[in-house]
Parts: structure tokens; C-alpha cells; sequence
């Protein structure tokens, strides 16, 4: 099956991906806001991004069964749940318009939690960039931002999966059951999904 995007050079990725993320009223919603987020290295990122793609391919809504916006950022000065609250609180109040859930994560701490939480300690990430390459999947180990009106994009491991529809573990981090139980889900809501086997 041809994808529109999908093994087509980079440049035409991103510029299909810009186009379709644009559609998705959610995700405008925070860009439109975007000087006013005041986080260090921030992106939007994984599903919402990913999800967003794979309901234009299904000619379905761009924010159907998106269940959150993922706004990750880096700041290892500050590490307190304290400080990831504050954040989260006044980006919430600023984007209060949103009918859908911002989940807002420094990911300089994510391994002060993670252990109690998936059953198993990591050790700190360096960078917002190091974060998102350990997310669940190829397909979503994607993350943008508008910087000065500038589309950013940093996926990778590529698009090609994500156009393509196919959903392949990214085995850097995550457990089977981990990957096993978000498949679940996603091959309830996007059907035409192949999904790779652990």
C-alpha cells in the first residue's frame, strides 16, 4: 500500500508532516502560544504528534481518539515535582481553551520517578533529545516546536514508519508489556496499523 509521504526524501516528510500537524487544532493551539511557554527546549511530542498523522492517513478528524498533548522540556537546574507543577499549572491556565489534557514533563527527572511507576530504574537523560530516543516505538519517537515560525522537527529513527503506518518497538528503554499494551489500544483505534511483533 502507497502512503502519501511515506519513503519519500526527507525534506517531502517534513513538509507533509508540517501540513498535517497544522490541521490538528490542538496542537495550533499550543504553537500559537509558543513564545509565551517560556521552557527550556520544549517540543510537542509522541502520540498526539504520531496519532495526528495516522487520522489523516485514516480519513478520520485530525484529534480523534487523541487522549493528551505531550509538552516535554529539559531543565536539570530545577528537578522538583514543585517546579514541573508550576509549569504545568500556568501552561495550563494559558492554553485553559484546550478541551483535551496537557501533560507537561521535565524530562531531566523522569528517573526520579520512573522506577515506581514501570517497575524499573533508568538512568538520567542528558537532553530532551536523549528522552525522546528512548520513546515506545519507532513511528513515535517524534517530537516538534515553532521556533520563530521555524517547523522543527527531531524524529530519529525517520518518518518512513510513521507514514507508513507501521508501529515497531523501539527496544531502548521499554519492556514487552510496556510496548504490548499500547498496541492494544492503538489497534483499536487505527485499524490499518501493522503492527511489528516484539
Amino acid at each position: 500500500m502507497y502512503i502519501e509521504g511515506s519513503n519519500s526524501n526527507l525534506n517531502e516528510q517534513i513538509e507533509n508532516l508540517r501540513k498535517i500537524t497544522y490541521k490538528n487544532e490542538f496542537i495550533t493551539e499550543v504553537f500559537a502560544h509558543s513564545a509565551e511557554l517560556k521552557l527550556p527546549n520544549w517540543y510537542v511530542g509522541a502520540g498526539c504528534i504520531a496519532q495526528t498523522v495516522w487520522n489523516s492517513i485514516s480519513d478520520v478528524p485530525p484529534s480523534q481518539n487523541i487522549k493528551d498533548i505531550d509538552l516535554v522540556y529539559f531543565d536539570s537546574s530545577k528537578l522538583s515535582a514543585e517546579a514541573e507543577a508550576a509549569h504545568r499549572d500556568r501552561i495550563q491556565k494559558l492554553l485553559h481553551n484546550l478541551p483535551i489534557n496537557l501533560d507537561v514533563k521535565n524530562q531531566a527527572r523522569v528517573h526520579l520517578w520512573y522506577k515506581e511507576y514501570f517497575g524499573y530504574n533508568i538512568d538520567p537523560y542528558d537532553s530532551v533529545e536523549s528522552a525522546i530516543n528512548t520513546w515506545p516505538t519507532t513511528a513515535t519517537c517524534l517530537a516538534v516546536k515553532l521556533v520563530e515560525q521555524r517547523f522543527i522537527v527531531y524524529a530519529p529513527y525517520g518518518l518512513n514508519d510513521l507514514f507508513s503506518m507501521i508501529v515497531r518497538p523501539n527496544k531502548t528503554q521499554i519492556t514487552k508489556e510496556i510496548y504490548e499494551n499500547k498496541i492494544k489500544r492503538w489497534k483499536k483505534c487505527w485499524p490499518k496499523l501493522e503492527i511489528m511483533p516484539w
